[in-house]
């Protein structure tokens, strides 16, 4: 188990340009005294759409902290894999995501079913957490349901971490269990219920991403109720915090905010909650910087706005097909969304004010922020047009990327 300091942060960047833009924002934070490290992250999904290959992150990672002289440990993720996408990402990675979202509900053997019953027959019960204010309660039914919805998933986590594990030295990575994109919140007793399968199939798991209420959506502030919010954090930090002492799991577990970037709302919750309960966090801000990178070409005029212009008329014809694969964390209502007519005829300020994450600006449109967020298959359509428009607009890009990392992510949450 290659060991995950208390504090990461995970960095999406889609076409490779920003990486020492995001690193600077993570050592400014790191030479104020706080021990936060960066996790380059991308999806197959995102390699597939774009054309690029988990090495290419590696190289963007190791060329940014090479060109800064970062001499802490850094991450490359293989974001949200299993075992049909994991092969190409063995040998670049040395952080995984094993995405098993999609096998909830799959139905384990009834004979691993009867054998995790037995072996974890006194999850059922009253547990009384330090830092709980209220006793956990896990009934008989609770148990059954929650192995029924998610035992072989965890079990096909087990065959994801083996599978890694038999290709490269267990102490060579890291890992995260991920069910944040399923169909429903999972409770603090589910969690511990979930953490005790995880250990059960001895995967050393240092970070798990749970579907929080409310909704999570790509860019865009939290939508729900932050007291309940509030309250099932803290209970899951309680949940993490027992399942270390109880289940054997590593002491470096932490929870993972999954669609982390602009939750503005709820950083000063987690912020305080992290520290109450002295807990680690990782946080995916993934396509916060590409949208940066549009804010960028769109503020530097010219053909940068043209360009930015030009992504989204592109793409509006097309919205069905490109919100489809991120339906479960966008709420984009195509109806609302500008004419392209109306887009062209903003200036660079309408362009920038429309997209730029600020619910002070009355410009601020959420629809638009949410679908220039998906489209970025259009922009890597665009080849090296789009490319050479980031090397041309590297200052102006780069101030954005860095900037709204630091001063809008970094600093509130963990500064």
């Amino acid at each position: 188990m290659k060991k995950l300091p208390r504090f990461t942060i995970g960095m999406g960047d889609r076409f490779a340009h920003q990486g020492e833009a995001q690193l600077s924002a993570v050592e400014s934070a790191f030479k104020r005294g706080v021990p936060l490290h960066p996790v380059w992250n991308k999806s197959n999904r995102e390699h597939t759409l774009i054309g690029t290959k988990p090495e290419d992150l590696r190289a963007e990672a190791d060329a940014a902290v090479k060109a800064l002289n970062w001499t802490a440990p850094y991450f490359v993720d293989a974001d949200h894999i299993n075992l049909h996408t994991v092969d190409g990402f063995i040998a670049a990675s040395d952080f995984f995501t094993l995405d098993v979202a999609d096998y909830s509900g799959k139905p384990a053997s009834p004979e691993s079913l009867s054998a995790f019953f037995e072996k974890r027959s006194s999850l059922v019960g009253t547990h009384r957490l330090p830092l709980l204010d209220a006793p956990l309660e896990i009934t008989r039914t609770d148990l059954e349901r929650t192995a029924g919805k998610f035992l072989w998933a965890m079990q096909e986590a087990g065959r994801i971490y083996r599978h890694i594990a038999a290709a490269k030295p267990a102490d060579t990575f890291a890992v995260e269990v991920s069910v944040d994109e399923t169909d429903t919140p999972q409770t603090p007793a589910e969690l511990l219920i979930l953490l005790a399968m995880i250990a059960d199939e001895e995967i050393p798991a240092q970070t798990i991403a749970p579907k929080f209420t409310g909704r999570f959506n790509k860019g865009v502030d939290y939508v729900g109720d932050i007291v309940a919010f509030e309250r099932e954090f803290g209970a899951d930090l309680a949940v993490l915090s027992y399942a270390v002492r109880e289940f054997g799991l590593p002491d470096t577990l932490k929870i993972s905010v999954h669609s982390g970037s602009d939750k503005f709302s709820l950083y000063p919750i987690i912020r305080r909650l992290v520290a109450r309960h002295n807990a680690g966090l990782h946080l995916k801000t993934a396509g916060t910087t590409w949208l940066e990178e549009v804010a960028g070409l769109a503020e530097s005029g010219g053909e940068g706005l043209e360009i930015a212009k030009d992504i989204y008329a592109a793409a509006l014809p097309q919205a069905e097909e490109l919100i489809k694969p991120y339906a479960p964390v966008v709420d984009i209502e195509i109806p609302k969304l500008p004419s392209i007519e109306t887009v062209r005829s903003w200036t660079s300020q309408n362009f920038v004010e429309a997209l730029t994450h600020d619910a002070s600006c009355p410009k601020y449109n959420l629809q638009f922020r949410q679908f220039i967020h998906v489209s970025f298959k259009v922009a890597a359509g665009m080849g090296t047009r789009y490319t050479d428009a980031l090397k041309a607009n590297r200052e102006i890009v780069g101030r954005r990327v860095r900037d709204n990392l630091l001063r809008k992510h970094i600093d509130p949450l963990f500064c």
